[in-house]
């Protein structure tokens, strides 16, 4: 059957659903939201699949082989044979996520679990990709912002639905289901994209391995996680310090060498698209340090384990009704919500500090409210200028590099959140969260990391200025 052919529309999110469309909007969703909720289902059953198989040791690289692994599902994207359309990339990275849940549920110890989850992660950075490569195929330009929004928002409802799916099957032998059970929907999406997706004609320009900055990226990727595990924050400082440095190389070689992953003008620092990149990567990091979140608010807040998981969701539904929100502004209306999005979150971070970082052993009322307040705007403040932030992101790359600009945005989102937990992991460690530990330690934790952290979204502030001074189309 003849790929289906999108008829133009001008309005918002609404018309995303339009008949015309809601297949192509349903794969893309699928496509970006397998990444994101496959990352906290698996989060959130770790303990279990520990329980039933071992391998407690290894716990951390399950999370490190998936974000590199994704990765290197992004970069297939740009460095795959001149012959492949996105479709047949689609296809691809749906099968390959099939094959690694098959593994994963099947798994009989925890090394087959890590071979799963590297296959998983390159088949989810392949579709995830192709969520955003898709775009500019399915959808016109009038409706491009809301596609932006919507998938975007797709990140932060799975960090809602992610650990809720993940409680359903982590009795016993049951984890095995959660992968499982998503292999029809991956085989299914792989029969779909033929007939409901565009072809997405390749209009790459030719160009050789960039095997330096590969290595770069994947040494960044690994080293930053393994901080996560190591026991002195000596140790820790250099492992983040060495991802940084390899970050730094990245720049450099994509400077240097005719070979590239990104946009060539992602490098250039004054370009509207460096600065939409710089200011995604300063975001997400901010928006990492609620991984304590759940943590604080059980022990010194006395909320359980299920209100916790709860209230750590509004930074979700944050994201996603500011991003719905803003999703149909234009020109001076976007550039302000670029500028309003790292002052949200600078403010509620900071004051999240204060108010998380006390004891509060009888659950006050207000200042539990004060704490989802600040979450929520936490998660507002990603949500309101992320989608016109991805619009740049798609839109200001050169001609012949379409293809490499979806692909930055999914390794920046990568990176960032890789970055950000080893970040917030050494900071809240190196402060007192397990030495003194407890109340107090715990007390220490929070205040430092909040308010050092929030100087990532006052980068991110000063990065949005020029960005919303920019004139629409320059």
């Amino acid at each position: 059957m003849t790929p289906a052919v999108i008829p133009p529309a001008t309005s918002g999110i609404r018309s995303l659903f339009d008949k015309s469309r809601i297949s192509a909007t349903a794969l893309l969703g699928a496509a970006i939201g397998l990444e994101a909720l496959e990352f906290y289902v698996t989060a959130s059953l770790m303990p279990s699949m520990v329980r039933d198989i071992g391998g407690l040791s290894l716990l951390a690289w399950t999370t490190s082989l998936y974000v590199a692994a994704i990765v290197l599902g992004s970069i297939a994207v740009v460095i795959r044979p001149q012959s492949a359309n996105l479709n047949q990339v689609y296809v691809t990275g749906a099968l390959i996520f099939a094959a690694g849940c098959l593994i994963i549920g099947l798994a009989p110890n925890m090394i087959v679990v890590l071979l799963g989850r590297f296959v998983q992660g390159l088949g989810a950075g392949l579709l995830a990709t192709m969520g955003y490569s898709f775009i500019r195929f399915v959808y016109p330009a009038g409706m491009q912002n809301a596609a932006s929004a919507f998938y975007s928002a797709l990140w932060g409802v799975s960090t809602l639905l992610g650990p809720s799916i993940g409680g359903v099957f982590s009795h016993g032998s049951h984890w095995r289901w959660a992968f499982l059970i998503l292999i029809p929907l991956a085989l299914m999406m792989a029969m779909a994209a033929p007939r409901l997706l565009p072809p997405g004609k390749d209009e790459r320009q030719k160009q050789a391995l960039p095997l330096t900055q590969i290595v770069l990226i994947l040494a960044g990727i690994l080293m930053v996680s393994f901080a996560g595990t190591v026991e002195t924050d000596r140790m820790r400082a250099v492992l983040v310090l060495a991802g940084a440095m390899a970050l730094a190389g990245l720049i450099v070689s994509e400077r240097k060498l005719a070979a590239r992953l990104l946009p060539r003008s992602a490098t250039v620092i004054t370009h509207p698209l460096s600065l939409a990149y710089l200011a995604m990567f300063l975001l997400i990091i901010v928006l990492n340090s609620d991984i304590y979140v759940p943590y604080f608010l059980q022990t010194m807040h006395a909320t359980s384990p299920l209100a916790a998981g709860y209230i750590v969701a509004l930074v979700a539904t944050g994201w996603t009704a500011a991003g719905i929100t803003t999703a149909s502004w234009r020109g001076r209306s976007a550039r302000l919500a670029i500028l309003a999005g790292p002052a949200v979150i600078v403010v509620s971070t900071i004051t999240l500090a204060f108010v998380i970082a006390r004891e509060n052993s009888a659950a006050n009322l207000a200042v539990l409210t004060a704490i989802c307040l600040c979450l929520f705007g936490m998660g507002a403040g990603v949500g309101l200028g992320w989608a016109h932030l991805v619009s740049i992101g798609l839109t200001r790359a050169a001609a012949g590099e379409d293809d490499k600009a979806p692909a930055a945005i999914n390794l920046v989102q990568s990176l960032a959140a890789a970055f950000g937990a080893a970040i917030a992991g050494v900071i809240a460690n190196g402060v007192g969260l397990v030495t003194p530990g407890g109340v107090a330690g715990g007390v220490a934790a929070a205040f430092w990391l909040y308010g050092l952290v929030s100087l990532a979204g006052l980068a991110a502030l000063l990065v949005a200025v020029p960005l919303s001074r920019m004139r629409d189309g320059g």
